[in-house]
């Protein structure tokens, strides 16, 4: 059974941003011991939308300019949707971005585990510029990709890349699930973004399910027709 991974963010239906401290920013020194071996480009990968019950996983892979990062990166769960914001587009100004995902469709057919690979995998591809040498993938596992790829537990919150490729993941999901909110009114999806939250679990009971959802997760199977 798939028992969908609620962030810590996430309490009575809003998504809050958690305390940065100091011993909470990334830094960027991965990076430079990679490069310092002739493995540049450099690059972190990571996701968004594991635990929700609707809409798409999203990845990103992010190169940044060692001259150019940005000032406030961090763990994108930590930072207001402001400040992601912000982040991302000064991100888009000097970093080199790419984007992937996988559907609900697919998440249902191959897992969340596998999805996320391949939405991780999607992302380095649409990466433009040159690929790189040397990918930083957050959790504990990476994906098959042309370059060496080191999984990192809690990258987000170790290594730059994985903290700037959190925030490009959470920002376009979260417009993603906007969007989806459009399209599949009364389930709250642009609130909530598709969590299991109270509000989103009543409205599937009153609903059922739409296109959006993910129909392997248990909340949603549970109000399947039989």
């Amino acid at each position: 059974m798939l028992v969908p991974r609620l962030p810590e963010s996430v309490a009575g239906g809003t998504i809050r941003p958690m305390r940065v401290t100091a011993a909470d920013r990334p830094d960027f020194t991965l990076e430079q011991r990679a490069m310092a071996r002739g493995l540049s480009p450099v690059c972190g990968i990571d996701e968004a939308g594991r635990g929700p019950l609707a809409g798409p996983v999203v990845a990103a892979c992010v190169v940044l300019d060692p001259a150019a990062i940005p000032a406030g990166l961090a763990d994108s769960k930590k930072l207001s949707a402001a400040a992601r914001a912000r982040l991302l587009a000064e991100l888009q100004e000097v970093a080199a971005i790419g984007i992937g995902q996988a559907s609900a469709a697919e998440i249902d057919r191959l897992n969340i585990h596998h999805a996320t690979l391949l939405a991780m995998a999607r992302a380095f591809a649409a990466l433009p510029g040159p690929a790189p040498l040397y990918a930083y993938v957050d959790g504990k596992f990476a994906p098959d990709l042309p370059c060496r790829a080191d999984a990192v537990v809690k990258g987000d919150a170790k290594v730059l890349s994985i903290a700037a490729a959190s925030i490009v993941a959470k920002v376009t999901r979260d417009r993603l699930m906007e969007e989806l909110d459009a399209m599949h009114p009364g389930y709250g999806f642009a609130s909530h973004k598709g969590y299991p939250v109270a509000a989103h679990r009543a409205a599937l009971v009153r609903l059922g399910p739409c296109a959006a959802h993910r129909k392997s997760y248990a909340p949603v199977r549970a109000v399947l027709p039989r």
